[in-house]
């Protein structure tokens, strides 16, 4: 498939500092890509030169074959974007929302398709100030659609709303893919990029230090696969001594590394033979939250910089 996004060596400096450096990355046409990492790691920067909304200090971009920033006119005309804490007219209703950026953009949308697919055609007539964060979010991702567009950026698309309504945004999400519209999602929820992204690249300190499909990026950073026993430590201890498998105490249970499937059912064995008592176990396998976690910290707002203001 061709690519929709293409940057090569993308650098930007504000003075000494460097908030992106020497980065590279694609982003294939009718695909999903997530773009994560902590706050001030260079996200937001990158984000917000694919829209042409900064300059960038050195390397190539490319949105849908063009320039940002020297075409930014007409790549706008092709691309939806949802910012993060998204905003609007408080007095302005969606259905006057949807028709007011038709007009910007010289178009004819139809606000009743549109709200329907983001299931908010309920509240077409209603003030924005009266719409729920949920609502107000389907709201933002109908109007970046209202230019059909063929690229959708989305920040932070689900922050701050409850289960029930997250679920329904990535519906809409995974309907933009079905569409073959490429979408460009930025997200600090682990499990969303998991479920919903083909492609991952992880940017931290301005570098991207992880990339790939979800798994192989848990393939390649992740622990193995482990069994969990409810039991007491000299489980751990037995099965170490032996049978040589690397066990570990975790939240008051026992793990245990599996190498492959065939140690599983030698490692049941020995824990029957044991004879220390154990009340059940379950499996373990690394989540991209995990490997996140082990390559850049926990996601702690409070403890991780901004980036520096364009």
């Amino acid at each position: 498939m061709p690519n929709a996004i293409e940057v090569r060596g993308l650098t930007k400096r504000y003075g000494p500092l460097s908030a992106v450096e020497q980065i590279d990355f694609n982003v294939e046409a009718g695909t999903v890509f997530a773009f994560l990492g902590p706050n001030g790691a260079g996200k937001t920067t990158t984000t917000e030169i694919l829209e042409g909304l900064r300059r960038r200090t050195g390397g190539d971009v490319r949105v849908l074959g063009l320039d940002p920033w020297t075409q930014g006119y007409a790549l706008h005309q092709r691309i939806g974007v949802i910012p993060q804490d998204f905003r609007f007219f408080e007095k302005l209703t969606p259905k006057e929302g949807i028709l007011y950026y038709g007009s910007l953009f010289g178009t004819r949308p139809d606000p009743k398709s549109l709200l329907a697919r983001v299931d908010l055609e309920d509240k077409a007539d209603s003030h924005f100030d009266t719409l729920s964060g949920g609502q107000k979010q389907k709201l933002g991702l109908a109007l970046a659609l209202t230019n059909n567009p063929e690229v959708c950026f989305l920040d932070e698309p689900t922050t701050g709303l409850d289960p029930q309504a997250r679920r329904s945004i990535w519906e809409v999400i995974r309907t933009l893919r079905r569409e073959g519209r490429t979408v460009f999602l930025t997200t600090h929820y682990l499990e969303e990029a998991e479920l919903l992204a083909d492609q991952v690249a992880i940017i931290h300190h301005g570098k991207i230090i992880a990339s790939g499909t979800p798994g192989e990026i848990i393939r390649a950073h992740g622990r193995p696969e482990r069994l969990v026993f409810d039991a007491p430590p000299a489980l751990g201890e037995y099965l170490h001594s032996t049978l040589g498998v690397a066990t570990e105490l975790r939240d008051g249970r026992v793990e245990v590394s599996l190498e492959s499937n065939r140690d599983a059912l030698r490692i049941l064995s020995a824990v029957d033979a044991s004879g220390l008592p154990w009340k059940g176990f379950s499996t373990r396998t690394e989540t991209l939250e995990d490997v996140f976690v082990r390559l850049v910290g926990p996601m702690d707002d409070g403890a991780l910089k901004s980036e520096v203001p364009a």
